[in-house]
Protein backbone atom coordinates (compact mmCIF):
# COMPACT_ATOMS: atom_id res chain seq x y z
CA UNK A 1 0.00 0.00 0.00
CA UNK A 2 1.54 3.33 -0.97
CA UNK A 3 2.51 5.49 1.95
CA UNK A 4 0.72 8.82 2.19
CA UNK A 5 2.86 11.88 2.08
CA UNK A 6 2.28 14.85 4.27
CA UNK A 7 1.04 17.89 2.37
CA UNK A 8 3.74 20.36 1.57
CA UNK A 9 3.52 23.29 3.95
CA UNK A 10 3.91 26.54 2.09
CA UNK A 11 5.34 29.14 4.42
CA UNK A 12 3.17 32.22 4.68
CA UNK A 13 4.84 35.54 4.15
CA UNK A 14 5.24 37.50 7.33
CA UNK A 15 2.95 40.47 7.61
CA UNK A 16 4.36 43.88 8.31
CA UNK A 17 4.04 44.28 12.09
CA UNK A 18 1.73 47.31 12.18
CA UNK A 19 0.39 48.15 15.61
CA UNK A 20 -3.43 47.81 15.38
CA UNK A 21 -3.88 50.88 17.51
CA UNK A 22 -1.81 52.94 15.09
CA UNK A 23 -4.22 51.72 12.38
CA UNK A 24 -7.11 52.95 14.55
CA UNK A 25 -5.41 56.30 15.05
CA UNK A 26 -4.86 56.70 11.32
CA UNK A 27 -8.49 55.73 10.70
CA UNK A 28 -9.53 58.43 13.16
CA UNK A 29 -7.41 60.95 11.27
CA UNK A 30 -9.18 59.90 8.06
CA UNK A 31 -12.61 60.34 9.68
CA UNK A 32 -11.59 63.78 10.93
CA UNK A 33 -10.43 64.68 7.41
CA UNK A 34 -13.71 63.57 5.83
CA UNK A 35 -16.13 64.53 8.63
CA UNK A 36 -14.50 67.20 10.80
CA UNK A 37 -16.40 68.61 13.76
CA UNK A 38 -17.61 72.13 13.01
CA UNK A 39 -19.40 74.90 14.85
CA UNK A 40 -21.21 73.77 18.00
CA UNK A 41 -20.09 70.18 17.37
CA UNK A 42 -16.48 71.33 17.46
CA UNK A 43 -17.10 73.16 20.74
CA UNK A 44 -18.73 70.08 22.26
CA UNK A 45 -15.86 67.89 21.03
CA UNK A 46 -13.34 70.26 22.59
CA UNK A 47 -15.09 70.17 25.98
CA UNK A 48 -15.31 66.37 25.80
CA UNK A 49 -11.62 66.25 24.91
CA UNK A 50 -10.70 68.41 27.91
CA UNK A 51 -12.58 66.01 30.17
CA UNK A 52 -11.00 62.98 28.49
CA UNK A 53 -7.50 64.41 28.93
CA UNK A 54 -8.13 65.08 32.63
CA UNK A 55 -9.45 61.52 33.04
CA UNK A 56 -6.42 60.07 31.25
CA UNK A 57 -3.96 61.79 33.55
CA UNK A 58 -6.01 60.93 36.62
CA UNK A 59 -5.73 57.27 35.60
CA UNK A 60 -2.00 57.67 34.89
CA UNK A 61 -1.50 58.99 38.42
CA UNK A 62 -3.65 56.26 39.98
CA UNK A 63 -1.78 53.49 38.15
CA UNK A 64 1.78 54.70 38.61
CA UNK A 65 3.44 53.15 41.65
CA UNK A 66 5.70 55.76 43.21
CA UNK A 67 6.71 53.17 45.82
CA UNK A 68 8.31 51.03 43.11
CA UNK A 69 9.98 54.11 41.69
CA UNK A 70 11.41 55.09 45.08
CA UNK A 71 12.53 51.52 45.69
CA UNK A 72 14.50 51.68 42.46
CA UNK A 73 16.51 54.71 43.60
CA UNK A 74 19.33 52.37 44.59
CA UNK A 75 20.01 51.97 40.85
CA UNK A 76 20.37 55.73 40.45
CA UNK A 77 23.14 55.63 37.82
CA UNK A 78 20.92 53.76 35.38
CA UNK A 79 17.94 56.07 35.99
CA UNK A 80 20.04 59.21 35.57
CA UNK A 81 21.38 57.80 32.30
CA UNK A 82 17.85 57.18 30.98
CA UNK A 83 16.67 60.63 32.12
CA UNK A 84 19.71 62.25 30.48
CA UNK A 85 18.97 60.45 27.20
CA UNK A 86 15.27 61.38 27.36
CA UNK A 87 15.42 65.01 28.50
CA UNK A 88 18.92 66.12 27.43
CA UNK A 89 20.27 64.15 24.43
CA UNK A 90 16.91 63.88 22.65
CA UNK A 91 16.18 67.64 22.98
CA UNK A 92 19.70 68.51 21.83
CA UNK A 93 19.24 66.40 18.70
CA UNK A 94 15.86 68.05 18.17
CA UNK A 95 17.43 71.49 18.40
CA UNK A 96 20.23 70.43 16.05
CA UNK A 97 17.61 69.35 13.50
CA UNK A 98 16.70 73.03 13.17
CA UNK A 99 19.57 73.18 10.70
CA UNK A 100 17.60 70.86 8.39
CA UNK A 101 14.79 73.43 8.04
CA UNK A 102 13.62 74.18 5.36
CA UNK A 103 15.89 72.06 3.14
CA UNK A 104 15.01 68.61 4.50
CA UNK A 105 12.47 69.21 7.29
CA UNK A 106 9.38 71.29 6.52
CA UNK A 107 9.09 74.41 8.73
CA UNK A 108 5.49 73.56 9.65
CA UNK A 109 6.55 70.08 10.84
CA UNK A 110 9.56 71.15 12.88
CA UNK A 111 7.63 72.26 16.04
CA UNK A 112 6.01 68.80 16.20
CA UNK A 113 9.35 67.11 15.61
CA UNK A 114 10.95 69.12 18.42
CA UNK A 115 7.97 68.42 20.69
CA UNK A 116 8.49 64.70 20.05
CA UNK A 117 12.07 65.05 21.31
CA UNK A 118 10.87 66.62 24.59
CA UNK A 119 8.45 63.85 25.61
CA UNK A 120 9.00 61.25 28.35
CA UNK A 121 9.82 57.65 27.61
CA UNK A 122 7.25 54.88 27.36
CA UNK A 123 6.54 52.55 30.26
CA UNK A 124 4.81 49.42 29.05
CA UNK A 125 6.54 48.77 25.75
CA UNK A 126 9.96 49.55 27.27
CA UNK A 127 9.28 46.97 29.98
CA UNK A 128 7.98 44.41 27.50
CA UNK A 129 10.90 44.71 25.07
CA UNK A 130 13.38 44.67 27.98
CA UNK A 131 11.79 41.44 29.22
CA UNK A 132 11.94 39.82 25.76
CA UNK A 133 15.63 40.74 25.38
CA UNK A 134 16.44 39.44 28.91
CA UNK A 135 17.26 42.87 30.28
CA UNK A 136 16.76 44.28 33.76
CA UNK A 137 12.96 44.32 34.01
CA UNK A 138 12.77 45.83 37.51
CA UNK A 139 15.00 48.70 36.41
CA UNK A 140 12.86 49.23 33.29
CA UNK A 141 9.76 49.59 35.48
CA UNK A 142 11.44 52.20 37.65
CA UNK A 143 13.03 54.02 34.72
CA UNK A 144 9.69 54.34 32.97
CA UNK A 145 8.03 55.56 36.16
CA UNK A 146 10.72 58.20 36.74
CA UNK A 147 10.49 59.37 33.14
CA UNK A 148 6.71 59.73 33.26
CA UNK A 149 6.82 61.60 36.56
CA UNK A 150 9.53 63.94 35.27
CA UNK A 151 7.75 64.43 31.95
CA UNK A 152 4.64 65.86 33.60
CA UNK A 153 6.74 68.86 34.64
CA UNK A 154 9.75 68.91 32.29
CA UNK A 155 8.01 68.45 28.94
CA UNK A 156 5.77 71.56 29.21
CA UNK A 157 8.66 73.66 30.54
CA UNK A 158 11.03 72.51 27.79
CA UNK A 159 8.33 73.07 25.18
CA UNK A 160 7.75 76.61 26.42
CA UNK A 161 11.50 77.30 26.41
CA UNK A 162 12.45 75.72 23.06
CA UNK A 163 9.29 75.93 20.97
CA UNK A 164 7.89 79.12 22.45
CA UNK A 165 4.97 81.33 21.63
CA UNK A 166 5.44 81.05 17.87
CA UNK A 167 3.64 77.71 18.02
CA UNK A 168 0.95 78.82 20.44
CA UNK A 169 2.72 77.77 23.64
CA UNK A 170 2.31 80.51 26.23
CA UNK A 171 2.01 81.07 29.97
CA UNK A 172 -1.71 80.39 29.59
CA UNK A 173 -0.89 76.99 28.04
CA UNK A 174 1.35 76.18 31.01
CA UNK A 175 -1.51 77.07 33.35
CA UNK A 176 -3.75 74.73 31.36
CA UNK A 177 -1.11 72.01 31.80
CA UNK A 178 -1.26 72.52 35.58
CA UNK A 179 -5.06 72.40 35.65
CA UNK A 180 -5.78 69.71 33.04
CA UNK A 181 -2.78 67.41 33.45
CA UNK A 182 -0.85 67.94 36.66
CA UNK A 183 -3.82 68.38 39.03
CA UNK A 184 -5.62 65.19 37.87
CA UNK A 185 -2.31 63.29 37.96
CA UNK A 186 -1.65 64.37 41.57
CA UNK A 187 -5.26 63.52 42.51
CA UNK A 188 -4.79 60.04 41.05
CA UNK A 189 -1.59 59.57 43.05
CA UNK A 190 -3.31 60.66 46.28
CA UNK A 191 -6.25 58.31 45.70
CA UNK A 192 -4.16 55.39 44.43
CA UNK A 193 -4.30 53.42 47.68
CA UNK A 194 -8.11 53.67 47.78
CA UNK A 195 -8.94 52.89 44.17
CA UNK A 196 -6.14 50.51 43.13
CA UNK A 197 -8.42 47.50 43.68
CA UNK A 198 -11.11 49.03 41.49
CA UNK A 199 -8.55 49.75 38.77
CA UNK A 200 -7.29 46.17 38.88
CA UNK A 201 -10.79 44.64 38.74
CA UNK A 202 -11.86 46.83 35.84
CA UNK A 203 -8.56 47.02 33.98
CA UNK A 204 -10.01 45.86 30.66
CA UNK A 205 -12.86 48.36 30.71
CA UNK A 206 -10.56 51.19 31.76
CA UNK A 207 -8.14 50.21 29.00
CA UNK A 208 -10.97 50.77 26.54
CA UNK A 209 -11.67 54.12 28.17
CA UNK A 210 -7.99 55.00 27.60
CA UNK A 211 -8.19 53.99 23.97
CA UNK A 212 -11.44 55.82 23.34
CA UNK A 213 -10.18 58.96 25.09
CA UNK A 214 -7.03 59.14 23.00
CA UNK A 215 -9.02 58.54 19.81
CA UNK A 216 -11.26 61.46 20.82
CA UNK A 217 -8.18 63.62 21.40
CA UNK A 218 -6.86 62.76 17.93
CA UNK A 219 -10.23 63.36 16.26
CA UNK A 220 -10.64 66.78 17.89
CA UNK A 221 -7.06 67.81 17.12
CA UNK A 222 -7.28 66.85 13.45
CA UNK A 223 -10.77 68.36 13.09
CA UNK A 224 -9.31 71.66 14.24
CA UNK A 225 -6.38 71.04 11.91
CA UNK A 226 -8.76 70.62 8.97
CA UNK A 227 -10.15 74.06 9.72
CA UNK A 228 -6.55 75.31 9.57
CA UNK A 229 -5.94 73.48 6.28
CA UNK A 230 -3.04 71.34 7.57
CA UNK A 231 -3.10 68.86 4.69
CA UNK A 232 -2.56 71.67 2.21
CA UNK A 233 0.48 72.72 4.22
CA UNK A 234 2.22 69.32 4.13
CA UNK A 235 2.73 67.68 0.71
CA UNK A 236 3.53 63.97 0.54
CA UNK A 237 7.25 64.46 -0.28
CA UNK A 238 7.60 66.47 2.93
CA UNK A 239 6.14 63.56 4.91
CA UNK A 240 8.66 61.21 3.30
CA UNK A 241 11.46 63.57 4.34
CA UNK A 242 10.07 63.64 7.88
CA UNK A 243 10.18 59.83 8.00
CA UNK A 244 13.81 59.84 6.91
CA UNK A 245 14.75 62.40 9.59
CA UNK A 246 12.89 60.39 12.24
CA UNK A 247 14.63 57.19 11.16
CA UNK A 248 17.96 58.97 11.57
CA UNK A 249 16.89 60.27 15.00
CA UNK A 250 15.93 56.78 16.18
CA UNK A 251 19.14 55.25 14.83
CA UNK A 252 21.22 57.92 16.59
CA UNK A 253 19.45 57.39 19.92
CA UNK A 254 19.75 53.61 19.74
CA UNK A 255 23.45 53.94 18.94
CA UNK A 256 24.15 56.63 21.56
CA UNK A 257 22.34 54.82 24.38
CA UNK A 258 24.08 51.56 23.54
CA UNK A 259 27.53 53.14 23.27
CA UNK A 260 27.04 55.35 26.33
CA UNK A 261 25.81 52.49 28.51
CA UNK A 262 28.81 50.40 27.50
CA UNK A 263 31.28 53.21 28.19
CA UNK A 264 29.70 53.83 31.59
CA UNK A 265 30.38 50.22 32.55
CA UNK A 266 26.84 48.85 32.75
CA UNK A 267 26.30 45.11 32.42
CA UNK A 268 24.39 43.53 29.55
CA UNK A 269 21.00 43.48 31.31
CA UNK A 270 21.25 47.14 32.32
CA UNK A 271 22.45 48.17 28.86
CA UNK A 272 19.34 46.60 27.35
CA UNK A 273 17.15 48.58 29.75
CA UNK A 274 18.93 51.84 28.95
CA UNK A 275 18.63 51.30 25.19
CA UNK A 276 14.88 50.57 25.27
CA UNK A 277 13.93 53.13 27.92
CA UNK A 278 16.24 55.85 26.63
CA UNK A 279 15.43 55.70 22.91
CA UNK A 280 11.62 55.70 22.91
CA UNK A 281 8.91 58.32 23.28
CA UNK A 282 5.42 58.04 24.75
CA UNK A 283 2.47 58.45 22.41
CA UNK A 284 0.10 58.17 25.38
CA UNK A 285 1.58 61.20 27.13
CA UNK A 286 2.32 63.18 23.99
CA UNK A 287 -1.15 63.25 22.41
CA UNK A 288 -3.02 64.87 25.33
CA UNK A 289 -0.10 67.20 26.10
CA UNK A 290 -0.05 68.42 22.49
CA UNK A 291 -3.77 69.12 22.64
CA UNK A 292 -3.28 71.39 25.64
CA UNK A 293 -0.04 73.03 24.48
CA UNK A 294 -0.75 73.58 20.79
CA UNK A 295 -4.51 74.06 20.77
CA UNK A 296 -5.84 74.23 17.20
CA UNK A 297 -2.36 73.42 15.87
CA UNK A 298 -2.22 70.07 17.67
CA UNK A 299 -3.15 68.08 14.55
CA UNK A 300 0.05 69.04 12.79
CA UNK A 301 2.09 68.86 16.01
CA UNK A 302 1.23 65.20 16.75
CA UNK A 303 1.90 63.94 13.22
CA UNK A 304 5.67 63.43 13.79
CA UNK A 305 4.92 61.66 17.08
CA UNK A 306 2.45 59.21 15.52
CA UNK A 307 4.90 58.29 12.78
CA UNK A 308 7.85 57.96 15.17
CA UNK A 309 5.82 55.80 17.55
CA UNK A 310 5.11 53.17 14.93
CA UNK A 311 8.72 53.25 13.74
CA UNK A 312 10.19 52.78 17.22
CA UNK A 313 7.93 49.81 17.94
CA UNK A 314 8.83 48.02 14.71
CA UNK A 315 12.57 48.60 15.11
CA UNK A 316 12.67 47.72 18.83
CA UNK A 317 10.67 44.54 18.22
CA UNK A 318 13.38 43.34 15.81
CA UNK A 319 16.20 44.34 18.19
CA UNK A 320 14.54 42.68 21.21
CA UNK A 321 14.09 39.41 19.34
CA UNK A 322 17.70 39.45 18.15
CA UNK A 323 19.04 40.10 21.66
CA UNK A 324 16.78 37.36 23.06
CA UNK A 325 18.52 34.83 20.79
CA UNK A 326 21.94 35.80 22.15
CA UNK A 327 20.92 35.91 25.83
CA UNK A 328 22.05 33.33 28.35
CA UNK A 329 19.29 30.87 29.32
CA UNK A 330 17.30 31.62 32.45
CA UNK A 331 14.87 34.25 33.67
CA UNK A 332 15.33 37.90 32.85
CA UNK A 333 17.14 39.88 35.56
CA UNK A 334 14.71 41.59 37.86
CA UNK A 335 12.15 38.81 37.62
CA UNK A 336 9.71 37.73 34.94
CA UNK A 337 6.58 39.31 36.34
CA UNK A 338 5.90 41.11 33.07
CA UNK A 339 2.94 39.81 31.12
CA UNK A 340 4.46 40.43 27.73
CA UNK A 341 1.91 41.29 25.11
CA UNK A 342 -1.03 41.04 27.47
CA UNK A 343 -3.49 43.81 26.93
CA UNK A 344 -2.83 46.53 29.44
CA UNK A 345 -0.77 44.24 31.68
CA UNK A 346 2.34 45.48 33.39
CA UNK A 347 3.77 44.86 36.82
CA UNK A 348 1.90 46.51 39.70
CA UNK A 349 -0.31 48.35 37.24
CA UNK A 350 2.51 50.52 35.92
CA UNK A 351 0.85 51.02 32.58
CA UNK A 352 1.71 53.28 29.76
CA UNK A 353 -1.74 54.33 28.82
CA UNK A 354 -1.09 53.57 25.22
CA UNK A 355 -4.09 51.53 24.45
CA UNK A 356 -4.11 47.83 24.36
CA UNK A 357 -0.69 47.79 25.77
CA UNK A 358 1.42 50.17 23.72
CA UNK A 359 2.49 48.19 20.68
CA UNK A 360 0.97 44.98 22.01
CA UNK A 361 0.80 43.36 18.57
CA UNK A 362 4.46 44.10 17.93
CA UNK A 363 5.43 42.82 21.34
CA UNK A 364 3.58 39.57 20.72
CA UNK A 365 5.31 39.28 17.34
CA UNK A 366 8.70 39.80 18.90
CA UNK A 367 8.06 37.34 21.68
CA UNK A 368 6.68 34.61 19.43
CA UNK A 369 8.94 31.60 18.84
CA UNK A 370 10.08 30.91 15.29
CA UNK A 371 7.72 28.89 13.16
CA UNK A 372 8.27 25.14 13.08
CA UNK A 373 9.77 23.72 9.87
CA UNK A 374 7.38 22.01 7.47
CA UNK A 375 7.02 18.23 7.90
CA UNK A 376 9.19 16.06 5.72
CA UNK A 377 7.68 13.73 3.16
CA UNK A 378 8.44 10.05 2.86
Amino acid sequence: MPQKTAPLAVPRPKRLPVDPYIALLLSTVLVAALLPAKGSAATAAQWATNGAVALLFFLYGARLSTREALTGLRHWRLHLTVLAATFAVFPLLGLAARGLVPYVLAPQLYPGFLFLCLLPSTIQSSIAFTSIARGNVAAAICAGSFSSLAGIVLTPLLAAAFIGGGSGISAHALLDIALQLLAPFVAGQLLRSRISGFLTRHRTVLGRVDRGSILLVVYTAFSAGMAEGIWHKVPVPRLAELLLVEALLLALMLGLTSYGARRLGFGRADRITIVFAGSKKSLASGLPMATVLFGSGAGLAVLPLMLFHQMQLMVCAVIAKRWARTAAPGPAPGGESVAVGAEGATPSGAEDAAPGGEGAALVRAAAAPPAAPPPTTT
